[in-house]
């Protein structure tokens, strides 16, 4: 059973006002779901992957902390927020030379013609696509990397659903052409 919405952010709430208990309460609300998306994009990996879903969420939690006082405007934004610590530290982590850094073109619905996808240029393109339209960058984000459906994409980012499919496709489209290297439409 999914926890009060309102509950989670007067949490979050509280957890920016420095209050350390509001954190202990707010960890078991969320990890569930967290370590779920976690474990939809771990899953995507091919054998022999060393990465575990509970290593990512306590990796980003851990994250989360260091960064120090975020004032934490509610739900929407703590979900963004995760969905962005978890692509960056799995860039981080190919980077470092951890796991060969491509994924199964599928996993990204690009329909592009080699069957895998560098992570790393993904990265890069989303970087360039945030700098171009940030919505989409966020709903490519929580979709792949924060693993959400687009029901939940667009709860997360109070837009319809209807936008979420819209600037998936777009989105999609877009990072084709850029991992083609050929014209953005």
């Amino acid at each position: 059973m999914e926890p009060p919405l309102p509950q989670i952010t007067e949490l979050l709430r509280a957890w920016s006002d420095g209050d350390q208990t509001a954190l202990e309460q707010l960890i078991p609300l969320v990890y569930d779901q967290l370590r779920r998306v976690a474990k939809g994009y771990v899953a995507k990996y091919a054998p022999g992957h060393t990465l575990q879903a509970t290593e990512v969420v306590n990796e980003a939690f851990v994250r989360l902390i260091e960064y120090g006082q975020i004032t934490w405007k509610d739900r929407k934004h703590f979900f963004i927020v995760c969905a962005r610590i978890m692509r960056f530290m799995l860039i981080d982590r190919y980077r470092r030379g951890q796991r060969n850094p491509t994924v199964p073109i599928d996993d990204v619905e690009l329909a592009l013609p080699a069957s895998d996808v560098d992570l790393l240029a993904l990265d890069e393109a989303l970087s360039r696509l945030e700098r171009l339209d940030h919505r989409q960058c966020q709903v490519v984000e929580l979709r792949f990397f924060g693993g959400l459906t687009e029901e939940e994409a667009a709860e997360v980012l109070n837009i319809s659903t209807a936008t979420v499919k819209r600037d998936w496709r777009q989105a999609k489209r877009w990072l084709k052409a850029e991992l083609e290297g050929g014209p953005q439409q």
